[in-house]
């Protein structure tokens, strides 16, 4: 279930690795990393993202192919796109897929067979370098006590809730959070399960509104200048990947997101 949280990780994390020698070893044994050319934009995708199987899926409430239809709104090629010629398949980053070895080099055996639901909640619960802002609805997510003690700045928000109480609250704690706390990075978890009408985030945000809270997030870690990473996470109906594109799209017209060498 997405929330909307801003999850961000300490200065001083990165001084955990005893030696540049610990860093090369990890480099050393997994393929997941490559050079990442100066013409493609800093967005991942994967046509393994999406869930088929003969054309079933579209019998399936929720939309499994939504990653896919968003792509495709970037590229200018859906069918019903009129969205602009912001990316290409040689102008995105396609991830390789992470083997058990290659998580081995980072985690260990314990560790992976350990992991359950709410994971980075659970995960970072007793981690002081790692501070998380949770936005979420309170009357279905989450029923984890033991998560929830993880959450450093917990903003609980009532079934229906719309845009103008919804972006007030999200703007005022992502500010709070950030006059806290001084990140390293940002992931920031934007689901769309808030958009009105979805089956399980019971929200009343609108399209516009989860396009302007992206902005809110972004604008504020921009103007401290923090590397932030974005997830698009939950969000189950047929319009959600319109508008994730919708939202990515409206990042690069505002220059908080970029790639001169892709736009020239």
């Amino acid at each position: 279930m997405d929330k909307t949280p801003s999850c961000k990780s300490k200065k001083p994390s990165v001084g955990k690795r005893k030696n540049k020698e610990a860093a090369d070893n990890v480099m050393q044994h997994t393929q997941l990393y490559f050079d990442i050319k100066l013409s493609q934009w800093p967005i991942v995708y994967s046509p393994q993202y999406n869930i088929g199987f003969l054309g079933m899926e579209r019998l399936h409430p929720f939309d499994a192919g939504k990653w896919g239809r968003a792509f495709s709104f970037l590229k200018g090629d859906h069918h019903d796109s009129k969205k602009a010629r912001m990316v290409t398949d040689v102008t995105t980053v396609c991830p390789l897929e992470a083997t058990e070895q290659d998580l081995l080099t980072v985690h260990t055996q314990r560790y992976l067979n350990s992991l359950t639901g709410n994971g980075h909640e659970t995960d970072f619960k007793n981690d002081p370098n790692v501070y998380i802002l949770d936005v979420f609805n309170c009357r279905i997510y989450p029923h984890d006590e033991t998560a929830k003690v993880a959450i450093k700045r917990r903003v609980e928000l009532e079934c229906f809730e719309d845009d103008r109480t919804y972006l007030h609250k999200v703007e005022t704690h992502v500010e709070g959070a950030l006059n806290e706390f001084s990140p390293d990075v940002i992931v920031y978890n934007a689901g769309t399960d808030i958009l009105d009408g979805d089956p399980l985030g019971h929200l009343s945000i609108s399209a516009n509104g989860i396009i302007n809270r992206d902005e809110i997030v972004f604008t504020k870690a921009r103007s401290r200048n923090i590397p932030i990473v974005m997830v698009t996470s939950g969000g189950y109906q047929r319009q959600t990947a319109s508008i994730i594109a919708d939202s990515i799209l409206n990042l690069w017209r505002k220059k908080l997101i970029s790639c001169n060498d892709a736009e020239t």
